[in-house]
């Protein structure tokens, strides 16, 4: 910390960034600068009178502070960063004064008072070296219950020399649609009260600076790291200043108490594009949030067999099911819905985690015996957040379902009470008693209906629980699934290692979901799976090439029948899986780059080695090109001066009509990085519907 002249000023940064904070006497710190590195020995009494603004007619005569909790005490014109009342439902409107700051290496924290109304405040920040990722939470503490409708984590500005933000919407098999807003007076507003992540509402903004591209200029990037309901406010306030802020949805903390904690917002600045900032979010969530119970494991090829046979489980069908996935290079076979109860379809059994002797009448050992044999571990399904009023479990506890007995349904079921410790108790016993009596190394955890109110003790309550399972199980994988792509947060990773990206297996509805993902989600944790030659969700037939290589891009895996293959259709499935195997090692950890593509037919991405040695890129066509030929492709985190040797991994692909000798077709080619990445690499025609693989290697 600086102190000067009253003024106190904080610093974090590394070789990238610097950000700034200062506060004028004892009022709440703001901050004055957030961007490229600043050079060492900068004068900070400068920047914040640099950062001084005019005052004139029709304002207060002073700029009231855009601080890190604006107060609506301080005659703040925008969105306060603290909403609560006390027992008598009495607004309460704090002054905080600086009580202290603590720093040590890259953290920050920053403690505050308010006397006359017994509260406290705490903002705290941190920053990743190695990501250059910024994780900022806040706290209030109170001397008296009080109940908080809004805690906003810590206050960002938005920058001025920015048009537009990007957030992210979507529905069921509709994931990760972006909206573009542009900057205006007043606010952009998403409010979320499912009480989950939600298909609707991905908690990610990316705010790129005047002519930002995927591979250039500056970009600003946020994630609230919340596996509830969330909020998040871009506001431009009358004066034209902006903040964003991010909490918990609002209203979702339903009980007055003494202590409440926003999630970590996580915040990163990049000078090379939105990609930058994909990159730290990718390297952050990898490195330094996953827990994975076997690091060194190479991530295992999946079988799911839920596409193949939903809830019809017969043995003899499901060992012929997984004799053929091992042929075909799967690792692990996970056993869905349908195991458990009387689960014949969706109406009944949640709740009753106990083994269906009508189709496992020696239990699931036979099963999971010939899995072993052919070289596979066994993975199996729950859904313990759920209840059907069809259930014996609904039918002794009514009492353990949230919200009103007459509530809408969704899937035919109702959403436990797990904040209730009898609940938890109760969850705990049966899925630890499945885990413990079988060889399990995975389990896909489910939550397939939003929740009938908001309630932000339920993520906390699934956070306890998935905590006490991995520390008693901690050989197990956990996939977050949620009607696909529902819950996926930096929350519920730090818990699971693994999410359900979408339950669209439709090769080219992935490779949109998968190319706008990939601003937050690393390979490791996506799971993208080869699914049928008919996909169930949209009725599109596709090419067995398109669906393979949509599903090599991420955390491959299959969900299909296997006996529906033709001879030639498995072996290309083979060769795919084969060459996804042999590419593991590095593909795990390369950097995921969006290319900028200037046909807007075409969905393409950049897979960079973690030392820039080698490269996979993926073209996919998803329509006919407005144009005859294919535009060239330019590609991007490349080294100008450096030669790459490039070459058509899949070269045989090319249709009949494709009948001209461009040099990629018949033969590499030795090119520049300067010329691969301004001028890019001529592909062959192809129909719509297909996709092309590049490798390079640096020479």
């Amino acid at each position: 910390m600086s102190t000067v002249r009253d003024i106190r000023c904080w610093t974090l940064q590394d070789q990238r960034q610097s950000l700034i904070l200062a506060a004028h006497g004892t009022d709440l710190a703001e901050i004055i600068y957030w961007g490229p590195r600043l050079p060492d020995g900068t004068d900070l009494e400068m920047l914040v009178a640099a950062a001084r603004m005019d005052v004139t007619g029709g304002m207060l005569d002073a700029v009231p502070p855009l601080s890190i909790c604006p107060e609506a005490r301080r005659s703040f014109p925008g969105q306060p960063g603290l909403s609560l009342t006390n027992s008598a439902g009495e607004a309460l409107l704090p002054r905080f004064t600086f009580e202290r700051a603590e720093e040590d290496d890259q953290t920050l924290t920053l403690l505050y008072h308010d006397a006359k109304n017994g509260l406290r405040y705490r903002a705290r920040f941190e920053l990743a070296l190695a990501t250059g990722m910024i994780r900022a939470t806040a706290s209030l503490t109170s001397e008296q219950p009080v109940s908080v409708s809004w805690l906003s984590a810590p206050v960002f500005p938005a920058p001025q020399n920015s048009h537009e933000m990007i957030d992210f919407h979507g529905r069921w098999i509709g994931e990760f649609q972006t909206s573009r807003t542009p900057w205006s007076a007043g606010a952009r507003l998403r409010d979320n009260p499912t009480g989950r992540t939600g298909h609707e509402h991905f908690p990610g903004l990316i705010v790129p600076c005047t002519g930002a591209t995927n591979s250039q200029g500056s970009a600003y990037a946020f994630h609230y790291g919340w596996s509830g309901g969330h909020k998040m406010l871009a506001e431009e306030l009358p004066d034209g200043r902006r903040q964003i802020q991010w909490g918990h949805a609002t209203g979702s903390r339903r009980s007055p108490g003494t202590q409440f904690e926003t999630a970590p917002l996580y915040a990163v600045f990049s000078d090379q594009g939105i990609n930058g900032c994909a990159i730290a979010f990718q390297r952050h969530l990898r490195d330094k949030i996953l827990q994975p119970p076997a690091p060194a494991r190479p991530r295992p090829v999946h079988y799911n067999c839920w596409e193949a046979v939903y809830f019809d489980h017969d043995h003899a069908t499901l060992c012929d099911i997984a004799s053929r996935a091992a042929a075909l290079g799967a690792e692990r076979f996970v056993l869905d819905d349908g195991w458990f109860g009387r689960r014949d379809d969706d109406t009944t059994s949640l709740g009753d985690w106990t083994i269906d002797r009508r189709k496992y009448p020696d239990g699931l050992m036979p099963l999971i015996n010939h899995v072993h044999a052919e070289g596979m571990t066994f993975g199996i399904w729950f859904e313990p957040e759920m209840i059907n009023p069809d259930s014996d479990l609904f039918r002794t506890h009514p009492d353990w379902v949230l919200g009103d007995p007459d509530q809408v349904l969704g899937r035919q079921q109702m959403v436990l009470n797990i904040a209730l410790p009898e609940v938890q108790a109760y969850l705990y016993e049966r899925i630890s008693a499945v885990l413990a009596d079988h060889p399990i190394d995975y389990v896909k955890w489910d939550h397939n209906r939003v929740l009938p109110e908001p309630d932000s003790a339920q993520a906390e309550a699934i956070y306890v629980l998935f905590d006490r399972l991995r520390a008693d199980f901690p050989t197990v994988e956990f996939e977050s699934c949620s009607s696909g792509g529902g819950r996926i947060d930096f929350g519920i990773l730090s818990r699971t290692h693994r999410v359900w990206l979408s339950d669209s297996n439709d090769p080219l509805e992935r490779l949109r979901i998968q190319h706008e993902a990939a601003l937050f989600l690393p390979m490791v944790v996506t799971g993208s799976h080869v699914g049928p030659r008919k996909c169930h969700t949209s009725g599109r037939e596709t090419d067995i090439r398109l669906r393979a290589w949509v599903a090599a891009q991420r955390h491959m895996g299959f969900e299909m029948d296997p006996r529906e293959l033709t001879e030639e259709e498995a072996d290309v499935l083979r060769q795919v899986t084969r060459w996804w195997k042999g590419n593991r090692h590095w593909t795990e950890r390369a950097d995921i780059l969006r290319l900028d593509s200037d046909d807007p037919a075409v969905i393409a991405e950049l897979q960079r080695a973690v030392d820039g040695s080698r490269f996979v890129a993926f073209a996919g066509l998803s329509a006919a090109s407005a144009q005859i030929l294919p535009r060239p492709l330019r590609l991007t985190g490349l080294e100008p001066g450096t030669l790459y040797e490039i070459s058509l991994l899949n070269r045989d692909d090319a249709p009949g009509l494709s009948r001209g000798s461009p040099l990629l077709k018949t033969e590499t080619a030795r090119l520049s990085g300067q010329y691969l990445m301004h001028q890019g690499i001529t592909l062959p025609w192809t129909f719509p519907q297909s996709i092309w693989v590049i490798e390079g290697t640096r020479l």
